[in-house]
């Protein structure tokens, strides 16, 4: 019997290949790509292992561990170029790897599941359980030879300290992470009844785990343990070469996978283990208007990302208090930071700590507006746009929506950021430093939001494409006090044309062009939308 609960799933695991053909060695590539890049970059920026020593030292601030985790082998003689490679870019890779199982896995369930197609596969002779199974397949195999790829790839380049071991490590290690959080979009399938509750809950789950090993690593090393994020970061890729925490992570993973198989064994098609709640007998007046409808539809995404932005600002805020401590302690830092005159230690990092979290707010953002087209591929914008709202009213109450989260996003973590940071210091800034530092960010995400309605508008296809922008503003921002990019690189994106507040003086007229770029590219985009036929 149980064997009937598998049939098909060859069939339907080439199937899933064939649909993501395209899809998958884009990804593969970029991860591939970028890592290659990373690792030839800093073996030509740090040479000499006193340069290296230099950057090593830098990674035990408190910010930057909260940002990318705890470093490893500072005794070390010849610190190896590996383990600067290892901490710069393997928890963020394994964020992005984690978010790319995440989607994929709600693309070939939950989805397919409310767009009717699971259930005319299941009127095939194919098992109960044969789509999860063959999703949960594919993905391991894509992590597998994610991690193998990597590996080799790191390892051909040659780099001395980037032995096959350590380099085949860095990929087990994003190819776990990658399992992990595949499980746990599995089990959220199971739980939510639609694909934007089980989005909603999977990512939340990735949120958390990132804020408890910031919690963990910085105050209380019991508590990183309960991160999966935190377990990559124990291998010690390219010094001590832990292979454990793979096991660990693995093994997690795969009892992950179990429970999602089980949970999906025993519910029935189209419902979900967490009941949606029942709507009330009478509409609320707000519901009248498509805002009222869009900001009702989007309400719980706004919370829960404002909370979670709100959290991260908490956290970035504690280090305020050590900040000036361990540049006091540390003779290196003080000769190889130049403190501008007249600001403190700490007001010089804000803005780099607002340029990250500016880029986090963009997300919900981009969410928020890209909605819509959810809806127009559900067939629910036509049915909108059948009654009595126009085509332009009902965009307006999208964008509306997605600036007011904008809004909330950069308010919430510069309130967190603010009220945690003058509790820990000594000497307090005021509440206006933060606010401004965080608000200069709100054109850049207007452009942002104009680039997606511009793509929507004339591309709807390609609207993806916003998303591959954002990661390329958070790689030059992430990345470019380490590679000293040129000016003209950092301008790639709107996030490159703001002010570094309170350091530097407001720069209306940047802010000025970005606002009417942004309101010409939405107009252009709202013209496209006009224009097009609805579903094309």
């Amino acid at each position: 019997m149980n064997r009937h609960l598998f049939e098909g799933t060859g069939t339907l695991i080439r199937f899933i290949l064939r649909r993501d053909r395209l899809r998958l060695p884009i990804w593969l590539a970029s991860f591939i790509a970028i890592s290659v890049i990373v690792a030839i970059a800093f073996a030509g920026l740090y040479q000499t292992n006193a340069e290296r020593l230099a950057i090593a030292e830098t990674m035990q601030n408190p910010a930057v561990i909260a940002m990318l985790g705890p470093g490893y082998g500072y005794g070390l003689e010849n610190y190896p170029i590996g383990a600067i490679t290892a901490h710069e870019m393997l928890l963020m890779t394994a964020i992005v790897v984690g978010l790319m199982n995440i989607l994929l896995i709600i693309r070939h369930t939950r989805t397919d599941e409310e767009d009717g197609r699971i259930e005319m596969v299941r009127s095939l002779p194919v098992g109960r359980l044969s789509n999860l199974l063959s999703v949960l397949v594919v993905l391991t195999g894509v992590n597998i030879l994610l991690a193998l790829l990597l590996g080799f790839s790191l390892t051909v380049l040659g780099i001395a300290g980037m032995g096959l071991e350590g380099s085949l490590l860095y990929g087990s290690a994003l190819g776990a992470s990658g399992m992990i959080f595949a499980g746990v979009a599995a089990i959220s399938a199971q739980l939510s009844s639609n694909a934007r509750s089980t989005l909603g809950l999977a990512f939340t789950i990735l949120l958390v785990s990132y804020i408890i090993r910031v919690v963990g690593d910085l105050r209380n090393e019991t508590l990183s343990w309960f991160s999966p994020l935190s377990w990559v970061l124990r291998t010690e890729v390219y010094v001590n070469n832990y292979w454990w925490p793979i096991l660990l992570t693995v093994s997690v993973a795969l009892l992950l996978m179990g429970i999602a198989l089980y949970l999906n064994s025993i519910r029935d098609l189209g419902s979900g283990f967490i009941p949606s709640r029942s709507g009330k007998e009478k509409a609320s007046k707000t519901l009248l208007s498509s805002f009222g409808l869009v900001f009702r539809l989007q309400r719980t995404g706004l919370i829960v990302w404002g909370i979670g932005l709100l959290v991260v600002g908490v956290i970035y805020g504690s280090l305020f208090g050590e900040l000036e401590t361990y540049f006091d302690e540390i003779d290196l830092m003080q000769q190889m930071v130049i403190l501008v005159e007249g600001f403190s230690l700490t007001e010089q990092f804000i803005p780099l700590l607002m340029s990250i979290i500016a880029i986090l707010s963009t997300i919900p953002v981009l969410m928020s507006i890209l909605k819509v087209k959810t809806e127009e591929k559900n067939d629910r914008l036509e049915h909108l746009i059948s009654r009595a709202v126009s085509r332009n009213r009902l965009m307006g109450s999208y964008l509306t929506m997605s600036i007011l989260t904008g809004f909330v996003m950069l308010t919430l973590s510069s309130i967190g950021l603010g009220v945690m940071g003058n509790i820990v210091m000594e000497e307090n800034l005021s509440f206006g430093i933060y606010y401004s530092a965080a608000m200069v960010y709100f054109p850049a995400i207007l452009t942002m939001i104009g680039v997606a309605v511009l793509l929507f508008g004339w591309a709807s296809k390609w609207t993806g494409l916003v998303w591959l922008y954002l990661a390329l503003a958070f790689f030059i921002v992430y990345m470019g006090s380490l590679f000293q990019f040129e000016d003209w690189v950092e301008k790639l994106t709107p996030f490159g044309y703001i002010a570094k507040i309170p350091i530097e003086e407001m720069d209306y007229w940047s802010s000025a062009i970005m606002i009417t770029v942004a309101i010409s590219l939405i107009v252009i985009g709202m013209i496209g939308f006009h224009r097009r036929d609805i579903g094309r």
